[in-house]
């Protein structure tokens, strides 16, 4: 069995400062609104997390600050890219899996020790619970990311055959589904962490081959208006609700599962993005910009993996060891507090990059394998991180944490190399 590919005709240069940038500010919003999110008190024991979202009104931030579709998009471009310059796609699906897999291992290692040794020293239960749950609750991105991953050389044959057809028809499979979630088969509506992302995976594809990158500022404005508007009816008239990350009392979530308006959220960001492409790459060619650009390209997965863990070490010492209280959301005071909090979080997750950074910078060579064994390799891991995902850290993770070690060892590691963005 063997996976195969035609090469596209165009490519994005060797760098591509657009993507760069775009993914750089992507994962700056996620680290930024998961470390302003939490509203933290403790007492008697017990570590309260509410959401600063949950303010009335602030619902139209999430509208740019959900950024996971700019993720999946940028995701789809650099997969489309580094699929065609690869030799084969086994090759290529090998490769990625190493990636994505090795830089896991270190923070699967650290959470299978941590919560029972702090039980061991006595620490109250209820912290250490949610600690666990709130840090493996990202891995959600990587189980769905590997199952993308594992069918981009198929998803590049389709978008080189059907073009549009294939996110047209990929969005009418999560309208499908959300009409099913919506009329009484909730469980249904997790086939969308297919449909949905792998629509705006498939977006990447056409900036790839170079149709996005010929949109004029004019169209790529009208396309952004489009995207906003058809989300906002979908919410002014439909079950949907206005936030667009799950906020706790909600009726509903768009993101867990996601659900269909995400995709047109999805071409509204990449509208705006798209037109602001030229000043974006001007901003990310700086003398200042572009070395921190080339030094974070190969550490996206660190900075993703590690910045809740730093996010919990801050709330360790500060909520619960000194009695800090989060002040109340939109005041002064809370306006105040938050760059000192967004700094210290900063410094601790620079000291773990540092430290486990070195995962995805050195990752080893995988020895070549069947393709059978890789589709297993992808499988195995994305089945045990998104069990992590649902069930945390705390209780028994080990079963899941060894079928990701497992689907590691299934790529057959080699001696260790350093590897580019």
């Amino acid at each position: 069995m063997t996976l195969s590919v035609s090469k596209p005709v165009h490519v994005v240069p060797d760098r591509d400062r657009f993507l760069d940038i775009v993914r750089t500010l992507a994962i700056a919003a996620v680290v930024v609104q998961h470390w302003t999110m939490p509203v933290l008190d403790y007492a008697d024991g017990e570590l309260v997390a509410t959401n600063a979202f949950t303010t009335p009104g602030w619902w139209v931030v999430t509208w740019l600050s959900q950024v996971m579709p700019l993720v999946f998009f940028t995701g789809g471009a650099a997969n489309h890219v580094s699929l065609a310059r690869a030799d084969t796609a086994r090759s290529w699906l090998s490769r990625r899996l190493s990636r994505l897999l090795f830089p896991l291992l270190p923070l699967l290692a650290v959470w299978l020790i941590v919560p029972p040794t702090l039980r061991l020293f006595g620490a109250p239960e209820q912290p250490v619970a949610l600690a666990g749950s709130i840090a493996a609750q990202l891995l959600w991105f990587l189980g769905v990311y590997l199952i993308t991953v594992l069918a981009t050389p198929l998803l590049v044959t389709a978008h080189r055959r059907w073009r549009w057809a294939v996110p047209a028809v990929l969005t009418a499979l999560a309208a499908v589904v959300d009409v099913a979630r919506f009329d009484g088969i909730p469980y249904l509506g997790y086939a969308n962490a297919v449909f949905v992302w792998f629509a705006v995976h498939q977006l990447g594809f056409f900036y790839a081959d170079g149709t996005l990158r010929r949109l004029s500022h004019r169209a790529a404005l009208t396309a952004s208006a489009a995207g906003f508007g058809t989300t906002a009816l979908l919410v002014a008239f439909g079950p949907y609700t206005e936030s667009m990350i799950g906020l706790p009392g909600a009726p509903m979530s768009n993101m867990s599962p996601p659900a269909l308006v995400l995709v047109f959220l999805a071409v509204g960001q990449i509208g705006l993005v798209l037109a602001a492409r030229d000043l974006l790459t001007a901003w990310a060619a700086r003398p200042v910009i572009a070395p921190a650009l080339g030094w974070l390209g190969p550490r996206f997965m660190s900075v993703y993996l590690w910045h809740m863990p730093a996010l919990i070490v801050l709330t360790g010492v500060t909520v619960l060891w000194f009695g800090y209280a989060t002040p109340v959301p939109g005041t002064i005071t809370w306006f105040t507090t938050i760059p000192g909090w967004l700094l210290a979080a900063g410094a601790i997750l620079t000291m773990l990059l540092r430290v486990f950074g070195r995962f995805e910078t050195h990752v080893p060579n995988s020895a070549p394998v069947s393709t059978p064994r890789l589709c297993a390799a992808a499988l195995l891991a994305a089945t045990g991180t998104l069990a992590l995902a649902a069930t945390g850290f705390s209780a028994t993770p080990w079963p899941w944490i060894a079928l990701v070690v497992g689907a590691y060892a299934l790529t057959r590691v080699g001696p260790r190399t350093p590897v580019a963005a």
